[in-house]
């Protein structure tokens, strides 16, 4: 191999051998990591074992195995198995744990035991974040997205399922009893294979039918009428594609709209966001530690209510109202058209007239007024307004806040493509970071768990861009300080 680049000899003997430092880089971002966790108060954080036992076999160090974690979501090393087979062979990873090898079993057991330890992890780099005023604008984007659970459709139940099932495996039956039927009557006697073969597997349908009755009683429990057999939390939910579908969790981030860091999540088994407005952005106005704070989510999270708990905590969402009605479909007036006239509490209507308050009722736990005009059996636009006799209007107790929604949205076009751009990306980042599978782990604390490595991976590698080696090195040192 003459003329070419050539290594050194396997087996050749040197008299100084190289330290292992020499195979790491000084601007290795593995440094970065060693810093963070060793400035970090473990025990206070809430990981077990951070006080070793006066008694039996030692134990690895929870710091340990924090850094194996944290190396592993930064790289996609996220299995347990890849883990213990990256601590005997990555040069990084020997430099990091200064040449320990834990089992698979151990660093799976310290995932599962320590979820409590590492989310306060992940939320104690974000106080860090904050410290270092990353978070300027108090501006920040809330969105979902369903992540799959490692339970697949066949393993999720509802009653609908089961009787479509069992709908299936009778009709599968009568065909087979039909067909024994005629090989009973067309079949030599001393050809008795297809026969048996037709018995067992009305046998095994039947085994199935028993089986399905067994779920349906176990289902009359669940009080959101779904099962999952292997991940008992998981939970059937809707995707964006028609007609599709997962069963998964539901991931809820909120992103800082300056440098995209993600400042709060959590993970839920609700397959809509409806709910989730106020919990979120409260979240993350507490994280970045601020009395006021601006959200932008999209139209799947709008509820009055929810939007209400905002106002009276100092968060002035921004979100598009979904169209629900279907009058401008239909060639009619829509509830836009009518306009409130706050001095006199009355609805002025596309005809000039006035619609007045008449009384008061409740809907979905809701105030709500009732408004109408008594012109309407005259009224000669009535074609276009309402196919009743009276075109009915309703106006929550706290309509106003809805209103302010839509001012703020409407001084500030901008705000759904800052949203688009701020928080779609970072789900797209997590999912290419998993390879498109499912969460490794099961029931919904250890999912969390599982999400908050994934959120302080990202966050580590985004602090690790915004201010590069040296300045992050150093934040990291004076963390602890």
């Amino acid at each position: 191999m003459k003329r070419f680049i050539e290594g050194e000899d396997r087996k050749q003997m040197t008299l100084l051998p190289e330290c292992l430092d020499d195979f790491v880089a000084e601007d290795n971002p593995i440094r970065i990591i060693e810093a963070f966790v060793e400035e970090l108060d473990l025990g206070s954080l809430g990981f077990d074992g951070a006080t070793p036992s006066t008694t039996g076999r030692p134990s690895y160090h929870p710091a340990v195995l924090l850094k194996i974690y944290i190396y592993g979501y930064l790289n996609r090393v996220q299995s347990s198995r890849r883990l213990e087979r990256e601590c005997q062979r990555n040069v990084e990873l020997m430099w990091l744990t200064g040449r320990l090898a834990p089992d698979f079993k151990t660093i799976g057991d310290f995932r599962r035991d320590n979820g409590t330890g590492i989310r306060n992890v992940c939320r104690r780099f974000v106080v860090l974040c904050r410290e270092l005023k990353l978070f300027s604008q108090a501006l920040v984007a809330i969105d979902g997205s369903k992540f799959k659970a490692a339970n697949t459709r066949d393993r999720n139940f509802t009653e609908g399922k089961i009787d479509k099932r069992q709908k299936q495996i009778e009709e599968s039956i009568q065909r087979y009893l039909n067909a024994l039927e005629t090989a009973d009557r067309t079949q030599p006697a001393e050809l008795e294979a297809k026969t048996t073969r037709l018995q067992d597997k009305i046998a095994r349908l039947r085994e199935q039918m028993r089986k399905l009755d067994q779920i349906k009683e176990q289902l009359k429990a669940q009080p959101d009428g779904q099962l999952s057999m292997t991940d008992p939390d998981a939970r059937s939910m809707a995707t964006s594609g028609k007609g599709s579908g997962m069963v998964g969790y539901n991931v809820q981030v909120a992103v800082d709209a300056k440098h995209h860091l993600i400042v709060a999540h959590e993970v839920t088994n609700s397959g809509s966001d409806r709910g989730q407005l106020s919990p979120i952005a409260k979240a993350a106005r507490d994280a970045m530690g601020r009395t006021r704070l601006r959200a932008v989510a999209d139209r799947g999270y709008y509820n009055a209510p929810q939007i209400k708990a905002c106002a009276d905590a100092g968060i002035a969402v921004m979100l598009p109202k979904p169209t629900t009605s279907r009058a401008k479909a239909h060639g009619r007036f829509d509830r836009a058209d009518f306009i409130y006239i706050a001095r006199d509490d009355e609805y002025q209507c596309p005809a000039g007239k006035r619609a007045i308050y008449r009384y008061t009722g409740e809907e979905h736990g809701m105030q709500m007024h009732r408004y109408w005009s008594s012109s309407c059996p005259q009224c000669s636009m009535k074609s276009r307004c309402t196919p009743s006799k009276y075109r009915r209007i309703s106006r929550w107790e706290h309509e106003s806040v809805l209103e302010g929604v839509q001012r703020r949205l409407d001084q500030s076009p901008e705000a759904m493509t800052i949203r688009r751009r701020t928080v779609e990306h970072v789900f797209g980042t997590f999912k290419h970071w998993m390879g498109y599978t499912h969460f490794l782990t099961r029931r919904l604390p250890n999912v969390g768990t599982e999400m908050s490595l994934n959120v302080l991976a990202y966050n580590l590698m985004r602090v690790l861009r915004i201010l590069g080696f040296r300045k992050t090195l150093k934040a990291m040192r004076l963390a602890g300080a």
